[in-house]
């Protein structure tokens, strides 16, 4: 494929540097002109759109043509992209000139990194002969960049000689992603929870973008599922559908679910404090294949914090009849790194009440430790009815822990049959 070069130059007393970006072409864009039949011009206009050979042959009035153009100017550069810049080194002068070392630099507002291909000197270069070289470089900052090429060489008369050309251009930011965290308790056996991540992408570029891959990196201490995906007749197919294009400003959403690894929550007991959870791989291309990559810094997540004891719901039904009995299960974890003597207690509610004796001593709890609790309620209320009304007492240090709305149950009417 042809690839436009925008160039400037800077010359010495005997050689001139060229600095060119290598960019992709762009497609020929045709204004058609047409007229009906009827007018005076008949079907010439039509007939020149037919044989000019910038036109796709049997859409001749679209205005996209089947050619390619040269850039003609810089274009736009984006973070993540490749930046590629063809530079060449001509001897302008009738002498053959030695040691001719080109030396290429890019300044960033944080570091200064050489892109040469060869730090070696060329021993000569004859008159009207060029010294090419051509370098590539992952784009990894936003903000100003500036290209530094030097070159040194020695005259015929043992002279040294010296020159510098600088190339300034603008890294901007195609993607802005943001994140949210979301805890839930699907995994009712376990003292850890999921984590779901949601990851909101939008396209801030002024071009339509093919979002290749974004995936989630966990860190080592979580396994991470893709729930971008549906199973439509025995096939995976994204939630996006068949064409991943990114539009213009327009903003996708990706999930994933997260959940630590048991040796981490065996270890750890209940992970606390601030984690690392991964980080975000996102790979696109843009209008001629161009490809982009970017990765985020480390995602991380305050874990939630459940005091010294934990109260959580191992089984509860979704609906339950008026006046009638129903079964929860109770977890009660130590969270603390103490032993604990807990003594629960049951407060009716003017809609839930307890069955059961309140009071009880539960026994010593040591730390990390859990224990399930079977209970019996039922409701004198119908519609949907908050859980309420559990203490935990520790009698060690006379501490209550008070558990309200720990859950919703829906309460219904006993359904009677009628007989005709």
């Amino acid at each position: 494929m042809r690839r436009g070069l925008s160039s400037c130059g800077c010359s010495s007393l005997e050689h001139t540097l060229n600095i060119m970006r290598l960019t992709k072409p762009t497609l020929f864009t045709n204004i058609p002109v047409t007229c009906e039949e009827k007018d005076l011009p008949g079907d010439l206009f039509n007939q020149l759109m037919r044989d000019d050979p910038s036109t796709v042959n049997g859409a001749e009035i679209l205005m996209l043509g089947e050619m390619l153009t040269l850039p003609q100017n810089f274009g736009n550069i984006f973070l993540g992209e490749t930046f590629s810049s063809y530079i060449s080194v001509h001897n302008d002068s009738n002498q053959v000139v030695k040691d001719i070392l080109v030396k290429a630099d890019l300044q960033t507002s944080s570091q200064r990194l050489n892109l040469s291909a060869s730090n070696a000197a060329v021993a000569e270069l004859k008159p009207d002969c060029c010294i090419d070289d051509v370098i590539h470089h992952e784009v990894k900052e936003i903000g100003t960049h500036i290209l530094v090429c030097a070159v040194s060489y020695t005259t015929q008369g043992g002279e040294k000689m010296y020159f510098r050309k600088f190339f300034k251009f603008q890294v901007l930011k195609p993607l802005d992603v943001k994140t949210k965290f979301y805890n839930a308790e699907s995994d009712l056996s376990s003292v850890t929870d999921e984590v779901f991540l949601e990851a909101q992408i939008q396209n801030i570029t002024t071009s339509p973008m093919f979002m290749e891959k974004v995936s989630l990196e966990p860190s080592i201490m979580y396994n991470v599922a893709e729930l971008n995906s549906v199973n439509q007749a025995g096939e995976c197919v994204t939630t996006f559908g068949s064409r991943a294009y990114l539009q213009p400003m327009d903003t996708r959403q990706y999930l994933y679910c997260l959940k630590p690894k048991k040796e981490f929550a065996e270890k750890a007991g209940i992970i606390k404090g601030v984690t690392v959870i991964g980080k975000l791989d996102i790979v696109w291309k843009t209008n001629l294949g161009e490809r982009g990559r970017l990765q985020t810094s480390q995602l991380q997540r305050m874990a939630p914090g459940y005091g010294d004891v934990r109260l959580s719901l191992e089984a509860i039904p979704d609906t339950v009849n008026l006046e009638e009995p129903f079964h929860i299960t109770c977890k009660i974890t130590n969270c603390s790194e103490r032993t604990m003597d807990l003594v629960l207690e049951m407060c009716n509610t003017n809609s839930i009440h307890w069955c059961g004796i309140s009071g009880r001593q539960l026994g010593k709890l040591h730390p990390s430790s859990s224990l399930c609790l079977a209970l019996t309620l039922l409701s004198s209320v119908q519609g949907l009815q908050s859980v309420s009304g559990l203490r935990l007492t520790d009698t060690f240090l006379k501490r209550t822990y008070e558990y309200d709305d720990i859950a919703q149950v829906c309460v219904v009417s006993s359904a009677i049959k009628v007989e005709s």
